[in-house]
């Protein structure tokens, strides 16, 4: 009797925690889409909790101001996020299916090398790149976004424990003893064992990717080339006499709102895949 009492109350107590947890998390979206239906004298005036009636009259601004894209900063941010996402996820899954189902003298010391790029900082390396693309006449091109997602070794980590609980080797062997090539049989037969992995890590790099704002800052000059968080950036410090504090809250909402529908889409295979490389059988 004891014993479902306790476990009634932990079940109360665990429930109170999600929905705090929950609260916590949502509560700064609902601020955010509160403020974008409110214009700038209003929100000077504090915090309010109840929505305003400039919604239709923030997006006008934001759409039809000429100094500012949005929409072609909405094309960008969606062309350069998804040739990230795609080029992320094979070159990283294809790097793995190598480590892993070949055997040859410097596997190791080749794991040791992607693992040992994992913990360098980006801020690090960020003045050696930026003279590199600029004597190769990458700058301020999509170019120098794109291409270096191939290098992914955050990715090629999920990507390599995963194919060790997931995919025997005997089925690779199979497949060479029946006459298939090898990249016939990474396309075929292995990128169809590693769809969650494939999914769940397509979905982080393209909000990664959105997201960024280092190093397009350091590339991207053109303003039609710009991307989301650039953009942004530009707009709250454009003018701060001409400031609309409205304007900068309706972008950030409409920004969120591609986040939003791939996560939508795409959420089953978070829950079902992102912790499927995490456990080795």
């Amino acid at each position: 009797m004891k014993s479902k009492s306790g476990n009634s109350l932990r079940s109360v107590l665990a429930h109170i925690l999600l929905i705090v947890l929950s609260f916590m998390c949502l509560f700064f979206f609902y601020i955010l889409i509160i403020n974008a239906t409110r214009s700038h004298a209003e929100l000077q005036k504090g915090f309010s909790a109840l929505p305003g009636t400039h919604l239709l009259e923030n997006l006008k601004n934001v759409a039809n101001d000429g100094s500012f894209p949005m929409f072609r900063g909405i094309i960008n941010s969606i062309c350069i996020s998804t040739s990230c996402a795609v080029l992320c996820t094979y070159f990283s899954a294809l790097t793995a299916y190598g480590l892993y189902a070949y055997e040859f003298k410097t596997r190791k010391i080749a794991f040791t090398f992607i693992m040992a790029i994992l913990v360098m900082p980006t801020q690090v390396t960020a003045m050696g790149f930026l003279r590199l693309i600029t004597k190769m006449g990458l700058y301020d091109t999509w170019y120098p976004l794109i291409i270096p997602s191939i290098a992914s070794p955050a990715v090629f980590y999920f990507m390599y424990s995963y194919l060790q609980s997931s995919l025997p080797l005997s089925l690779v062997e199979a497949a060479r003893i029946d006459g298939s090539g090898e990249f016939r049989t990474f396309n075929c037969i292995v990128l169809p064992i590693m769809k969650p992995a494939l999914a769940v890590q397509a979905i982080f790099t393209f909000v990664g990717s959105w997201n960024n704002y280092f190093v397009p800052a350091l590339i991207l000059q053109t303003k039609s080339k710009m991307t989301v968080p650039i953009l942004i950036a530009t707009l709250r410090g454009a003018d701060y006499m001409n400031f609309d504090m409205g304007k900068v809250y309706m972008m950030i909402t409409v920004a969120i709102v591609p986040i939003i529908v791939v996560y939508l889409l795409l959420s089953k295979y978070i829950i079902a895949g992102v912790t499927l490389g995490g456990v080795k059988e």
